[in-house]
């Protein structure tokens, strides 16, 4: 039942124009930025709000960012009332437990005028390659207990006045990075991202007037609302429960349980991660904020990927987790490498979920790698942190193979060879995907990826960001797990294998190779088209062993 205020056409063409100031804000922040980070790994994110700082269009970016900004916004006007806030403002911050999970993730959140009226919010999210901490990138796990170890914390504050930064802030932030020309561009940049959206916010406000915009936000939120609780009411009633396990929180621990509860009942959807394990005594815990974000996101997936996120289609789904549960730690838990969370947040829910409606369920993807890279270039005699994104396979479906090589969840992407090799010392010896990692299903999990990286510097940190070299991504209805992850140092000399989460000084020439895992497969193997098997080998995915082994195609 249509229960719009608003005609369909007006409706239409103001929700598009909404949508599309958030992407323009994405663009402007992308094009502007300084870091790898930013301007190629697409690390970053941006929504529009309302009056009443009601999310009501986000760009199509990170889920992690994306999901926590409604929050955001509230912690923000708890400090700031409206009535504080004038056009040009910017409030800043980064805080874990108000933010997104770590430091490095720092919004910038701006009031939008129109004819001194203020009639909304425009705000963005920039993963900054370095905020200080212990280790270069501020993403080290092993060895890193609480959060005051991480780096600079910054609960908001009024970071620009009225369209100027303040001097003495930012002097303090730059004071604290490790590479404050980046920091300073990508501030910058933050700031262009927020200006253009405001002006295309208050214009919008100009054409159609305060009342009318109003009711547009009113219906998108109730419109979308009522559209998710449909979707939900196709999931039959009922609970599904699931369990994973991360590798560990650093070298010589314990494996962390992942474990969900979810109830479905009508349309409404509760999803519980009270059973997974305590936080940990390491900087991997998941804070609540950031929790949710990955939660709401995986549900959306399950049930229609394309349908636009705002508050109203939030609001169906509740995600909870006990206090001081490794999903729901207590301040000041440590949290710099929680992105290797994210995509276990996903696997969980869609494992339980398959159990619902098979057809819409995947097999678990191969995760990822962000490992950060950091020294001092001997080019130029300045500090320098490489930051990199390397991304695995998607799982296969009910109807076709997962593809290879493509961001999961986090929505990023690959950073080039190119760009690395002329901002850091370094060189990407070798890019490739790995024969036979995918798992094998009638439909075939996406293979691994293999990147090679050599210090071309003196010496250097390299702090690791990865998993699954433990516990292999899952196949469903019969489908194989794929290959675990590697990363082993100087794979060609005196090799040594590298935890998933572990910190280490490298020496000019060493080289550390990255294999991700493969993803998992789905359906029975013996299903498997022969003519798909012999393309795979063709294509280099699997060897004639496997060929023959899983799926009793003999090529020779």
């Amino acid at each position: 039942m249509n229960t719009s205020q608003t005609d369909p056409i007006t409706l239409t063409v103001v929700w598009n124009a909404l949508l599309s100031i958030a992407e323009e804000m994405g663009s402007t922040l992308r094009r502007t930025a300084f870091s790898e980070a930013v301007r190629e790994g697409d690390d970053f994110s941006t929504g529009v709000f309302d009056s009443k700082a009601r999310l009501i269009a986000q760009g199509n970016f990170t889920p992690g960012h994306l999901g926590s900004m409604p929050y955001v916004i509230r912690t923000v006007l708890e400090y700031f009332p409206p009535q504080t806030l004038r056009p040009g403002d910017a409030i800043f911050l980064n805080d874990s437990f108000l933010g997104s999970g770590h430091f490095p993730d720092c919004f910038m959140a701006s009031p939008v005028f129109s004819e001194k009226t203020l009639v909304g919010f425009v705000v963005n999210t920039a993963h900054h390659i370095d905020v200080g901490g212990a280790a270069p990138g501020s993403q080290r796990v092993h060895g890193v207990t609480e959060s005051f170890q991480e780096g600079l914390r910054i609960l908001p504050i009024r970071l620009v006045h009225e369209g100027t930064f303040d001097p003495d802030l930012l002097r303090m932030i730059l004071a604290n990075v490790r590479m404050p020309e980046k920091v300073e561009g990508d501030l910058n940049a933050q700031l262009n991202a927020n200006r253009a959206g405001s002006e295309r916010l208050s214009n919008l406000f100009k054409e159609y007037g305060a009342t009318l915009l109003d009711r547009v936000c009113e219906d998108i939120l109730s419109a979308s609302e009522t559209r998710m609780r449909e979707l939900i009411k196709q999931i039959p009633d009922g609970i599904y429960s699931f369990e994973d396990q991360l590798d560990d929180y650093g070298p010589g621990t314990e494996p962390i349980r992942v474990a969900v509860d979810i109830t479905v009942e009508e349309s409404s959807i509760e999803v519980d991660f009270s059973r997974s394990s305590d936080q940990v005594p390491a900087a991997l815990n998941s804070y609540i904020n950031y929790t949710r974000a990955y939660t709401t996101f995986a549900v959306k997936v399950f049930c229609d990927a394309l349908l636009p996120q705002n508050e109203g289609g939030i609001r169906p789904i509740k995600t909870t987790a006990r206090e001081g549960s490794f999903f729901n730690p207590t301040f000041p838990a440590a949290s710099g490498g929680r992105a290797t969370v994210q995509i276990r947040i996903f696997d969980a829910i869609n494992g339980a979920l398959s159990q619902a409606l098979p057809h819409r369920a995947m097999g678990a993807f191969s995760h990822w790698n962000n490992p950060n890279i950091g020294g001092t270039d001997p080019r130029t005699g300045k500090s320098f942190v490489m930051y990199d994104l390397g991304f695995g396979g998607y799982g296969a479906r009910a109807d076709s193979d997962g593809p290879e090589a493509l961001a999961p969840v986090v929505n990023c992407r690959n950073i080039p060879i190119e760009v690395h090799e002329h901002n850091n010392p370094v060189r990407i010896k070798k890019l490739e995907l790995i024969t036979d990692s995918g798992g094998a299903g009638q439909y075939r999990g996406g293979c691994g990826l293999r990147k090679d990286i050599e210090l071309l510097a003196d010496q250097a940190t390299i702090t690791l960001l990865g998993d699954r070299h433990k516990f292999a991504p899952y196949g469903l209805f019969g489908g194989h797990a794929g290959a675990n992850a590697q990363t082993i140092l100087n794979p060609d000399g005196a090799a040594e294998a590298l935890g998933s989460k572990s910190v280490h000084q490298l020496k000019r020439g060493d080289v550390v190779s990255f294999r991700l895992a493969g993803a998992g497969g789905y359906g029975n193997p013996a299903a498997r088209d022969p003519a798909a098997v012999k393309r795979d080998l063709a294509d280099g995915f699997i060897s004639p062993e496997n060929a023959m082994q899983n799926y009793g195609v003999d090529l020779d």
